[in-house]
This record gives structure tokens, C-alpha cells and sequence, in this order.
């Protein structure tokens, strides 16, 4: 891991503050990351439930803190590819959770996966997968 949570944590703050709508990262490792959303009315779509865009920008939010732990701080990483597969309706009163975990890092791509689930249910609400591009590293050019 090359970067530590607290690390993370202020990067994001500094750097990405409008992924705080999208959820909390709550725990990171080597090669995966755990963030929170707390729900509230602007995550709801109607006939109560999560919508399909707060899981999806949570997995994104998720991958990308993941991807960074294990990389570095490399802001211009960026999303070229995410498919959501919803599994059940989320609970609309609980907070979700997501645990993104990388299965592959080379030098200009990742591929990783995420699972959500809604707090106090055992199976997935939804899967992800997603890939992201990785810049040049300068340093190598």
C-alpha cells in the first residue's frame, strides 16, 4: 500500500470534495477500499429506494480510493468503464456500503470490482466492475 488511509482521506478532502456526497471512505487496504453513503432524501428515487446513480457513483468513489491506495496519489486516474448490475432493492432508511477490491493493476489500466449492500443485509444489493486509466507516469517517459 502506498498510501495510508489518513493520507487518502486528505486528499480527497482537498482534492476531490464533491466525492463526499458520494460516501465516506470508512477503511482501505492493499488493493481495496471500504466507503459508507449514508442515505438520505436526495439518494431516493421513487417507491423508495436507493437510486441507481448514488450506487453507482459509491462504486466509483470506492474504486477510485482503492486504486489510489495501491498507486499513489495520481488525481488524473480516471473511470473508462463501469457496469452495475443490480441485485435487490436496497433498504431506503440505512446506510449502503461498498467494498471496492482491485483484481488487476498494470502501468496504464485497472480493473477491479465493488460490491454494495444495504447495513444488516448478508447479500449484495449490487456489483460493479469497473476499469480505470492510469497517466503516464512522467518519470518513465
Amino acid at each position: 500500500m502506498r498510501v495510508s488511509f489518513e493520507e487518502l482521506n486528505a486528499f480527497l478532502v482537498d482534492h476531490f470534495p464533491q466525492g463526499a456526497a458520494y460516501g465516506a471512505l470508512v477503511d482501505l487496504g492493499d488493493g481495496w477500499a471500504e466507503m459508507v453513503l449514508n442515505v438520505d432524501e436526495v439518494h431516493l428515487r421513487p417507491g423508495g429506494t436507493v437510486s441507481g446513480p448514488a450506487m453507482m457513483a459509491l462504486a466509483d468513489v470506492a474504486m477510485y480510493a482503492a486504486l489510489l491506495g495501491k498507486i499513489g496519489l495520481v488525481p488524473l486516474a480516471v473511470t473508462t468503464n463501469l457496469n452495475i448490475n443490480f441485485l435487490r432493492k436496497p433498504v431506503a432508511d440505512v446506510p449502503i456500503r461498498a467494498r471496492a477490491s482491485l483484481l488487476k493493476v498494470g502501468r496504464t489500466m485497472a480493473v477491479g470490482d465493488v460490491f454494495i449492500y444495504s447495513e444488516g443485509m448478508k447479500e449484495p444489493v449490487a456489483h460493479s466492475t469497473l476499469t480505470y486509466s492510469i497517466p503516464p507516469n512522467k518519470s518513465e517517459n
